[in-house]
């Protein structure tokens, strides 16, 4: 072939691409976008919020860019978010698919599952399940408080030695969600488990990073020896692990006497089976989904709280100290807090929704997209385009936070010190597709946080070299691996 017909042939090529990436009319403004990679070698996706927040300066709140060839609108700001999220929640409801999520969940579960029946059935059915076995109750509580025994166990043994927590509070919080989906917890020394834990925690990195956006944006990646391979590798570890939980499950299952969620969703799939009709949405497939839904997301965010709240509490020793002033004083003589104490406790209570607010651990929360043509912000955002709501632009929005660049628990305190409920904060996203576990995580965030501080200090190692508060970005974003000094307090 000529030179000239093959210079034409590419001139033809990037013409078509870069038409099929112009803006429609009406569609919200945005970056110049590069043909085939759109505009993901613009942005740095070591941590893409600095790139987003420049854009919305030039665009508005409401802007798009290109994730290869595919739009995607970003939302920021609390009018638009919550237009997306709860004033038309249910048009905004629909999730997008990708490449690595058709791969990954293949549309089943309830995380990334599209807007309908199934999703509906599923998240009703596990509701209801979670409750069943002790979501909201006194037994959930319980549960929680005999982990922390381990958890403090745990940290006594290592008082005596510079201590990374991250494993083990890693386990402790995951061994809460085990316990409710597949009725067991695992030892702090499983080598295994703390391997799946770690490939999870690296899993919700890659995701959300370049190697995954180039995946999703250019097709023949996929054949390339570059490391979104490690992504698929360690997916299909965990796959293998989760696999084995539920053959052990159909094996040893006595009918009629559910121990777990897995019992209860092989019940749900007999009683199906037996109605025998072409409408079920509970399936296998869609059992493995939701398993890998409630494992992932049951763990990682809680224990990147949780961390954070640590790393905040070395680095604020003052605000340490008020908190268990407070801990110490509505505890009393009792061993450990309950729950319901919270309402008592106001400043402790503030400081953690603080940490959740400086950090925002999911800052992007999970695509959405609308189930119809619609309207945003008066631009015309067609049917099935990405919509991604930047949740970190309203925990430091000036507009409604007294100290919105500040690590400051005073944030959520009126002058008489009492908790004050802030409209820009959504740590959970909110609407139909906010996160299923909130209530769940809200209860061992202030568990684990109030008995940790109950029976030690938390010191930082060096003080002439600060902590690194940046935080590693990801779905979930968590502080680098630190090693702190613990005094214990008994």
């Amino acid at each position: 072939m000529e030179l000239s017909t093959v210079l034409s042939l590419v001139l033809v090529l990037l013409g078509y691409l870069w038409w099929k990436m112009s803006r429609p009319k009406s569609f919200p403004p945005g970056p110049l976008a590069l043909p085939l990679f759109g505009n993901i070698l613009q942005m740095d996706f070591s941590n893409p919020l600095k790139d987003m927040k420049e854009f919305s300066k030039v665009y508005g709140p409401v802007y798009s860019i290109y994730l290869g060839s595919t739009p995607a609108v970003v939302v920021r700001g609390l009018k638009a978010i919550k237009d997306v999220l709860v004033v038309r929640g249910h048009e905004f409801a629909d999730r997008p698919q990708n490449r690595i999520t058709r791969v990954v969940s293949g549309e089943k579960g309830m995380v990334v599952a599209p807007y309908g029946r199934a999703w509906k059935e599923h998240r009703r059915f596990t509701m209801s399940t979670l409750r069943d076995f002790g979501l909201g109750k006194n037994s959930m509580e319980e549960r929680i408080t005999e982990e922390c025994v381990y958890l403090i166990q745990d940290f006594k043994k290592n008082k005596d030695d510079l201590y990374d927590p991250q494993s083990v509070i890693n386990n402790a919080v995951s061994n809460i969600i085990c316990s409710i989906v597949f009725g067991r917890r695992y030892e702090y020394d499983d080598t295994t488990f703390s391997q799946i834990l770690t490939l999870v925690n690296e899993h919700m990195k890659m995701t959300a990073g370049f190697w995954a956006q180039l995946y999703n944006a250019v097709g023949f990646v996929q054949y390339l020896p570059l490391p979104h391979r490690r992504m698929f590798r360690n997916v299909k570890t965990v796959y293998a692990f989760l696999g084995d939980v539920l053959e052990e499950h159909r094996r040893t299952r006595v009918v009629g006497e559910p121990r777990d969620y897995i019992d209860c969703y092989l019940e749900e799939l007999d009683k199906e089976r037996k109605e025998s009709n072409n409408k079920q949405t509970f399936d296998n497939q869609n059992l493995f989904a939701c398993v890998v839904d409630l494992f992932v997301a049951g763990t990682d965010t809680t224990s990147a709280s949780l961390q954070w709240a640590l790393l905040y509490m070395m680095t604020y020793p003052d605000i340490q100290e008020k908190c268990r002033n407070e801990i110490d004083k509505v505890r009393g003589d009792r061993a450990q807090l309950d729950y319901g104490d919270r309402v008592s406790m106001p400043y402790t209570q503030a400081v953690l929704q603080e940490v959740q607010r400086f950090i925002t651990i999911v800052p992007l929360g999970v695509a959405h997209t609308s189930q119809t043509d619609i309207e945003l912000n008066g631009f015309s955002i067609p049917k099935g385009t990405f919509i991604i709501t930047d949740l970190s632009s309203l925990h430091r929005d000036e507009t409604y936070w007294k100290y919105p660049h500040e690590f400051n628990p005073k944030n959520f305190l009126n002058d008489d010190g009492e908790l004050l409920k802030a409209e820009s904060f959504l740590p959970f996203s909110a609407g139909p597709r906010s996160c299923l576990g909130e209530n769940l995580a809200r209860m061992e965030i202030f568990l684990f946080f109030t008995t940790l501080l109950t029976h030690f200090e938390f010191h930082w190692p060096d003080p002439k070299s600060p902590p690194d508060l940046t935080p590693v970005f990801g779905i979930s974003q968590s502080p680098k691996r630190f090693k702190m000094r613990l005094v214990s307090r008994n």
